[in-house]
């Protein structure tokens, strides 16, 4: 359930003196029904967070950040085309309720962003300096260009939640209120991504189990009619020694049945438009027939039935709740974990079929490892960029490990152990089960002149020590088998 009005009361008067005054760096839309405004105010950037979500619409400054997918959706672009760069002049909330409105001033002249954060009818709305619709992020065509006017209760049938007190644990927090909202909503969420997940997997396994019943049914169906032609070798045979009794227009021939013991006659029905030496050679020819379907569809047909117990004993799983360590995630919006602590990187270089081990970091960052010396080199001289996060387990031959990271962000504590994690995995230190790992930004790491690829030296390095956890790298390997499922389902 969403906030309250007395709890959008608390978060206002916390964000206003951190978002008033300043500008609009940056507009992003993390999932459909989420909108993240990047503001910034000497001295600072703070993330607004306005979530537009029937089950969680909330508003309040993000500690951590969203991911974002790879295009900006349509209403995004619209903002980033209109509003970035404006000035927030006041953020309120509307008739004490549970509607927050953004004034600003644009390029264009005043406007204002409305969030009406309340159940199913929950909206971002923008709105021009007359105070008219002008475009909304859940669509309203009926009501683009009318005055806005603020909904009475009637206007929607959930009734507004309680208010809940909102106080962080945390001293540190600049922003105790947000920090509150921010920590009762990220298990919430990742539940609902989790549900999300469980439901979109149930269904494609659905259509999978489906897919292969009906393969494998046909592969039996090709061998059961093959079976027919499984005693044509010895009909052939009997008609090859019985050749001179046969004529062209007979349609049987009775022979002795000398493959077995008790030699009983054997009526072999013949096609009377064939000759003879017809009749014969197309019994030979199914046989071969037969020989080679059992040769080929059944393998195939092991395969097939494999394949279906496989997705059945998967879908028990999922249904129960567990994920299979082996099982590769179905595509979804939110791939990443729910929160992450920096704004998701551009895709179109991270996921693209190629060399290297793949993984993503629980922050929702692509980590990627060399397996060989070769790729070691490939890796960090021509994949990584200036600002990426470079790892290697110290003072061990191993694999170069690349976290990708946008330009100047600083790397999340937690994207540091999964990667660190990773190199000491793939290091010669992996029997220990523990060790240092060095890191550096990969501007500071350079090529060794006349040594083997993948040799090389790092300046302004820091170090971890970390233990090879068996749950982060289950995580790991489980989020590694969706970027392969995700490549391999691209046409």
């Amino acid at each position: 359930m969403g906030l309250s009005a007395a709890d959008i009361a608390g978060v206002i008067e916390e964000v206003a003196p951190a978002v008033v005054g300043g500008w609009i760096q940056k507009v992003y839309q993390p999932s459909p029904r989420t909108v993240r405004l990047d503001i910034r105010t000497p001295g600072q950037t703070v993330s607004l967070l306005i979530s537009a979500d029937p089950e969680n619409a909330r508003l309040h400054l993000l500690t951590l950040r969203h991911s974002n997918p790879p295009l900006p959706p349509s209403f995004c672009q619209y903002l980033r085309a209109h509003i970035q760069g404006a000035r927030i002049d006041t953020i309120e909330q509307v008739q004490g309720d549970r509607i927050v409105r953004l004034r600003m001033t644009s390029r264009d002249g005043p406007c204002a962003l409305l969030a009406e954060l309340m159940g199913r009818r929950a909206n971002v709305l923008m709105l021009d300096g007359e105070n008219r619709i002008v475009t909304a992020l859940e669509p309203a065509p009926d009501l683009v260009g009318t005055v806005y006017r603020p909904p009475t209760r009637k206007d929607f049938s959930d009734s507004a939640p309680a208010s809940h007190t909102l106080e962080s644990t945390d001293g540190a927090q600049p922003f105790p209120v947000s920090f509150a909202i921010e920590q009762r909503y990220r298990a919430r969420e990742e539940e609902s991504a989790q549900a999300r997940w469980k439901q979109a997997r149930l269904s494609d396994l659905k259509k999978r189990i489906k897919k292969a019943t009906r393969r494998a049914e046909a592969l039996r169906g090709d061998l059961e009619k093959a079976a027919r032609y499984k005693d044509y070798a010895r009909y052939g045979e009997l008609l090859k020694a019985s050749l001179h009794r046969m004529q062209k227009g007979h349609d049987q021939l009775a022979a002795i049945d000398y493959f077995d013991p008790a030699m009983p006659e054997l009526v072999i029905p013949l096609d009377p438009a064939k000759s003879p030496q017809g009749n014969l050679d197309d019994y030979f020819k199914k046989h071969r027939k037969y020989v080679a379907a059992e040769r080929e569809l059944r393998p195939r047909l092991t395969r097939a039935e494999e394949e279906v117990a496989g997705l059945h004993a998967e879908r028990t799983k999922v249904e129960g709740g567990i994920l299979p360590p082996d099982s590769a995630l179905v595509k979804r919006t939110d791939k990443q974990s729910a929160f992450s602590r920096l704004p998701s990187l551009k895709t179109k270089d991270d996921t693209r079929a190629g060399p290297f081990r793949r993984f993503l970091s629980l922050d929702g960052l692509p980590i990627y490892v060399g397996r060989n010396a070769k790729e070691n080199e490939a890796l960090t001289f021509g994949e990584a960029r200036p600002d990426d996060l470079w790892l290697h387990a110290h003072g061990t031959p191993g694999s170069h490990v690349i976290v990708r990271l946008e330009k100047g962000a600083d790397p999340p504590s937690e994207s540091v152990r999964d990667a660190a994690t990773l190199a000491l995995l793939y290091s010669d230190l992996k029997k220990s089960g523990k060790g240092e790992v060095i890191y550096a930004r990969r501007k500071y790491v350079r090529k060794v002149k006349g040594k083997p690829p993948g040799t090389v030296t790092v300046t302004q390095e820091k170090s971890i020590f970390v233990t090879l956890d068996r749950v982060r790298l289950d995580r790991l390997k489980i989020q590694a088998g969706d970027l392969q499922s995700q490549r391999a389902s691209r046409p």
